[in-house]
C-alpha cells in the first residue's frame, strides 16, 4: 500500500505565489504519472497538470504559463508552482500517483489542500 500527503495551500492575494508539494510513501516499487487535481464548490474535479516519470508534462490550458509540475523520483515527491494565482484558481487540490507496490498497482489520491486566492 501507498500514501500521499500534501501540503503548501493556504491563502493568497491575486497575483500571488503558492507551492503545493506531494510525498508519497509504503512499500512503492514503482511511481509512473503523478498528478494534480482540482475541485472547485459546485464544480466537478478537474486535471491541473500531470507528469511522467520521465517528467513530460500536460498541463490545463487555464494554468498554462502560470502554473508548472515538477518531480523528483527519488524522493517519491512532486510539487505544483502556482504563480499569478487567479480568484477562478481557488479550490481543493488534490495530488494523484499511479503507484505499483509488492501487491498491485492503482491510483493513489491524497486528502486534498486547500488554496484561496482573495483579497
Amino acid at each position: 500500500q501507498a500514501q500521499l500527503v500534501e501540503s503548501g495551500g493556504g491563502l493568497v492575494q491575486p497575483g500571488g505565489s503558492l507551492r503545493l508539494s506531494c510525498t508519497a510513501s509504503g512499500t512503492i516499487l514503482v511511481i509512473y504519472n503523478m498528478g494534480w487535481y482540482r475541485q472547485a464548490p459546485g464544480k466537478q474535479r478537474e486535471l491541473v497538470a500531470v507528469i511522467t516519470r520521465g517528467a513530460s508534462t500536460n498541463y490545463a490550458d487555464s494554468v498554462k504559463g502560470r502554473f508548472t509540475i515538477s518531480r523528483d523520483n527519488a524522493l517519491n515527491t512532486v510539487w505544483l508552482q502556482m504563480n499569478s494565482l487567479k480568484a477562478e484558481d481557488t479550490a481543493v487540490y488534490y495530488c494523484n500517483a499511479n503507484i505499483e507496490t509488492f501487491r498491485s498497482r492503482d491510483d493513489y489520491w491524497g486528502q486534498g489542500t486547500r488554496v484561496t486566492v482573495s483579497s
